[in-house]
């Protein structure tokens, strides 16, 4: 071989060299452990919306107007709002059939209007139902704009054909800037899979546990279609951490679920007294890897 043969392979080889030491650092960078805490701003998928990791849930067995968080008083629940502000937590999540608009407005007078993103939920079906939800909405809430507006518990596979007109009336109403994201919230593995392959959906709230209670099917297939939208720049938003109540035992290894699965940018969870807010809190953060 001659020198400037030799020369040559001694260069390639530090090229190589060089690049398996940059990938070995990637591979190091990503595995990184990485804390997860309630507070945290993070981007809701490509909505350019950015809330804090917890949600403050305002519908644990919310029915008929009706929640346990609406049954607190608008001033008592109020006053847990403000708790929830204190800790950081700048993410509030409601709907209509929960009854906590009037709580959530007394809430942002106190800790100001346009401090927190708020959640809400229609179960209108006409475009006619949800001109007039938007207009209601906005005055419970106290507010010109709606930060995230869902189609609530959707359980049909064909659910755009059946929503189409109420999904024309939140698109307009987003580019006027009365809405900034919509999306849907689904009970059924058959209507989750739709919301993936739907471009119209900008933000998915799931139902998402590592014990599959609550949930439209085991955590592995559900977390398969929610990897389907974060690959779509989805925002997703997990509910049901606790399984409707029956995982609150584990509270520990259902924070850690949520806080280290690969799609979920925020979770929600409802709380009843400082104590148990405070508790969750406490709890996180939550060491993830990457």
């Amino acid at each position: 071989m001659t020198n400037q043969g030799r020369r040559r392979v001694v260069k390639s080889l530090g090229v190589a060299g060089g690049l398996l030491a940059s990938l070995r650092a990637r591979s190091l960078l990503a595995a990184a452990p990485v804390k997860k805490s309630a507070a945290d701003l993070v981007p809701l998928g490509n909505s350019g919306i950015k809330l804090s990791r917890l949600a403050i849930g305002t519908g644990t067995h919310g029915v008929n107007k009706t929640s346990v968080q609406g049954r607190l008083g608008i001033n008592g629940f109020a006053e847990l709002l403000c708790h929830a502000y204190d800790q950081g937590l700048r993410f509030w999540e409601s709907a209509d059939q929960y009854g906590t608009h009037p709580h959530l407005r007394e809430g942002m007078r106190r800790v100001g209007r346009n401090n927190v993103v708020v959640m809400t939920k229609t179960r209108a079906t006409t475009a006619d139902q949800m001109k007039a939800d938007l207009d209601r909405f906005r005055r419970e809430l106290g507010r010109d704009y709606l930060d995230i507006v869902l189609l609530h518990c959707l359980t049909a596979e064909d659910w755009p054909r059946q929503m189409e007109g109420v999904m024309e009336v939140l698109s307009r109403a987003r580019e006027q800037g009365v809405v900034r994201a919509h999306g849907v919230s689904c009970h059924s593995l058959a209507a989750l899979k739709t919301a993936a392959r739907t471009p119209w959906v900008q933000v998915d709230l799931a139902r998402i546990n590592g014990k599959q209670a609550s949930m439209d099917s085991d955590p592995e297939t559900v977390l398969g279609v929610l990897r389907e939208m974060k690959r779509a720049g989805k925002g997703i938003i997990g509910m049901k951490i606790f399984g409707a109540g029956k995982l609150t035992g584990d509270i520990d290894g259902s924070l850690a679920f949520a806080s280290q699965v690969d799609v979920l940018d925020a979770f929600t969870i409802g709380f009843a007294s400082t104590d148990q807010m405070d508790q969750v809190v406490a709890k996180l953060p939550v060491v993830s890897r990457g």
